[in-house]
């Protein structure tokens, strides 16, 4: 259905053919929103995964958020149908969270997907590989994603190693490969956390044994030095980190939540807070560390997705990819987990007129003087026939012309001059205001006019900007036999129109609105760091503003942007062309 003059058109069920209906923009409007409102089902998402995960308090608090979304509704699967149902009896949903933990039936699930073709937010088959720590070191090693150094040491069922291995008192070698204490012993199925790490003797030996966390405890030490003789292993440098650890937490490629613990390496005791919650520290990532982000998010093709960091040496490596995580306890994660969930932000176009204005005035006379056709060719004009001079050197140099023409010798022996006098007089003192030229609250424009400007009256010249050109390609048949011969320019110089002081506050106002629309601002005009102004930090995208050449529309887009540039962007990146910030009022 396509909008027309006084009505609409729509298509002809019977006919199929589309037919005009007489009605004014209201009726229009009535009419195209009910039929959007009807035409837009509710998309069902799913959450296919164990009860446990499924009742978390970040899966509820995202699931909440979702809901408030008109055209979403959620469906979590209980856990007696995911374990004991058929998967032709499992629910119907238009997307499908699913993801693995203790005791899900990931295959169960892949069927379930092969059946229905749901759009999948985590990919259940790549899922399988990060059951696996070689299978996931491989993943890093292949996508070119920075991780610590390592080696493979698998072994039969009846211990005995699959491959060259060597166990000296403060090294191990595997594969040739040697690591000297302190190092890093992981098994190779990731739902074993039991990871120990071995110190040398110089340092006290023994070895450092990770654990999942059992009330106030991560590790614990022991005297033992000697590496595990039964089952396979994973061996790794030990990286020397700051004694903190950072968790990174994706919402698709382009969104990264960081948050720093304690390393459990240290001496195991876990800093809780006041409910009883592990305490963490929110982590600005640098752009490096969000490129690892978007690479872990991409190869292993987990939208949803968690990972560890560790920052040694001035690098950043990934240690550790543990798939569908959710940060335990922030807000804001859960605002920005769920609004890109369901709506995700994928460009914001607009496109704005300038704001108020004072009236813009004209002024048009014809000109044949040699300084004039000088200038004309010096900036190329013989190639279109036309000429905009705006920039401060070219109008400087039609002042000074001005100015020569106007001096008292060539007035007195030039008629042509003592008759354009006054407009001349007017050309120089549009030029000379404000002292100085900006670029962008004056122009002066020249056309070339091969047989001269015909005579009109001056109600006929305020009609049109344009003056249409005769070609005059049979002249004799012309009527008007006092039309001039000569070639001659049209001068046409215009000022005003520039930005009132309403003009700038209408400008102001719409940018501290315009920055608070992106969910997490909710129109909190005062509150700096919310809404786009967030997606520098959390989101890889950028803000540009692009402006015409005209001097309103670039002080509009210059207040639009300015309020609190400095205190609010924050390193928020704004491109605004053509704009000259030295010299523009707005920012003096």
């Amino acid at each position: 259905m396509a909008e027309c003059e006084r009505g609409y058109l729509q298509m002809d069920d019977q006919e199929n053919r589309p037919i005009f209906v007489v009605g004014d923009d209201s009726t229009f409007n009535q009419l195209y929103m009910q039929e959007s409102h009807e035409d837009i089902a509710a998309i069902t998402v799913g959450v296919c995964a164990m009860a446990k995960k499924c009742n978390s308090k970040p899966m509820l608090e995202i699931l909440q958020r979702l809901e408030l979304f008109e055209h979403i509704k959620t469906l979590v699967f209980e856990e007696d149908v995911i374990l004991y149902q058929p998967i032709e009896d499992w629910p119907v949903v238009d997307v499908l969270i699913s993801f693995f933990s203790q005791g899900f039936p990931l295959d169960k699930a892949i069927e379930y997907k092969n059946l229905r073709k749901p759009y999948i937010v985590n990919d259940l088959e790549a899922q399988k590989i990060l059951l696996d720590r070689r299978q996931v070191n491989e993943k890093l090693e292949a996508e070119g994603i920075i991780h610590p150094r390592y080696a493979i040491l698998n072994r039969e069922g009846n211990g005995t190693a699959k491959c060259q291995y060597t166990d000296a008192e403060d090294c191990i070698e595997v594969n040739g490969v040697v690591f000297h204490k302190p190092f890093v012993e992981k098994p190779v199925s990731a739902e074993d956390h039991n990871v120990y790490i071995y110190f040398p003797v110089a340092a006290g030996g023994g070895s450092q044994r990770l654990f999942r966390k059992v009330g106030p405890r991560s590790s614990a030490y022991y005297q033992v030095n000697r590496v595990r003789q039964s089952g396979s292993y994973i061996y790794e440098d030990f990286m020397p980190t700051d004694g903190t650890d950072v968790k990174v937490y994706t919402v698709g490629p382009d969104y990264a939540h960081a948050e720093a613990r304690k390393s459990p390496a240290l001496d195991g005791k876990v800093e809780r807070d006041k409910d009883g919650k592990e305490v963490r520290f929110p982590v600005i990532l640098s752009a490096k560390e969000k490129l690892l982000a978007r690479k872990v998010c991409q190869a292993f093709k987990q939208n949803v997705c968690g990972f560890d960091l560790l920052r040694a040496s001035g690098k950043s490596y990934v240690c550790d990819v543990n798939g569908f995580s959710f940060v335990k306890n922030s807000i804001k994660y859960y605002d920005d987990c769920a609004k890109i969930l369901g709506m995700e932000l994928r460009t914001v176009v607009a496109v704005i007129r300038h704001g108020d204005r004072t009236p813009k005035q004209k002024m048009k006379m014809e000109v044949k003087h040699k300084k004039f056709f000088d200038l004309f060719k010096k900036y190329d004009g013989y190639r279109s026939g036309h000429l905009k001079l705006k920039k401060p050197k070219q109008l400087q140099e039609v002042l000074d012309i001005a100015r020569f023409l106007l001096s008292e010798h060539q007035a007195s022996s030039d008629p042509e001059i003592a008759e354009k006098k006054a407009k001349l007089q007017q050309l120089k003192v549009v030029l000379e205001m404000y002292g100085h030229f900006s670029g962008i609250n004056r122009k002066v424009q020249l056309k070339y006019q091969p047989y001269g400007h015909p005579k009109k009256s001056s109600s006929e010249e305020d009609l049109s900007e344009e003056i249409e050109q005769c070609s005059f390609d049979d002249c004799d048949n012309c009527d008007n036999n006092d039309y001039p011969r000569k070639p001659s320019l049209l001068l046409i110089v215009k000022w005003g129109g520039e930005l009132t002081p309403a003009g700038k506050i209408q400008a102001e106002d719409l940018g501290k609105a315009f920055r608070t629309l992106y969910p997490g601002g909710q129109g909190q005009f005062e509150t700096p760091g919310l809404g786009f102004l967030r997606l520098h930090s959390t989101f890889r995208h950028d803000l540009k503003i692009y402006a015409s050449d005209e001097g309103r529309v670039q002080m509009t887009a210059a207040a639009f942007a300015k309020v609190k540039v400095i205190d609010i962007l924050q390193g928020f990146v704004i491109n605004i062309r053509n704009i000259d910030f030295e010299k523009n009022p707005l920012y003096n």
